[in-house]
């Protein structure tokens, strides 16, 4: 069944770049962008990184944690962290179980190839723990801004019903 918005969000626990764990229930009261990427380190995903670390402070501002989940293990998460300086959470999912969860391990092509992989799919998550917002496919540059502008129409929405 194909998560839609308006229903609870799946709860996973994933490692930091650290090796301390996470569940998406820890950030319940918040409101919470949860970002799925392939892969530290590539072109396409460091720009998305960035676009994230570069509005993470308005994106703060208006209480959201950012959480980025890709199948790299945490000494990678923790290399591409420090490289690009991120301030946000990079979670683990080497055996894809978060990805699975949010539909963002599957079947794409590579160079003329089907094979299975990470997709690029982002999630905004309600304070109550549901999904209010789903971007079933991303571009990397702008996104970050898009997920702030829309964060805000969001939070009036909310806070209004």
């Amino acid at each position: 069944m194909a998560l839609e918005v308006g229903q609870p969000a799946p709860d996973f626990v994933l490692p930091d770049d650290q090796g301390r764990e996470h569940r998406l229930s820890d950030y319940r009261g918040r409101w919470v962008v949860l970002y799925f990427y392939p892969r530290d380190m590539t072109p396409g995903c460091t720009i998305e990184a960035q676009d994230f670390r570069d509005h993470y402070d308005a994106l703060q501002q208006e209480g959201a944690v950012v959480i980025g989940i890709s199948p790299d293990p945490p000494e990678r998460h923790r290399r591409f962290r420090e490289k690009h300086d991120l301030p946000f959470l990079l979670l683990a999912d080497p055996e894809h179980r978060a990805l699975e969860l949010y539909e963002a391990w599957a079947p794409k092509k590579m160079f003329g190839r089907e094979v299975l992989g990470a997709l690029r799919k982002t999630y905004i998550i309600d304070p109550e723990g549901r999904i209010a917002k789903i971007y079933p496919k991303v571009r990397p540059r702008g996104h970050g801004r898009q997920v702030l502008e829309d964060l805000r129409t969001l939070k009036a929405q909310w806070s209004s019903s």
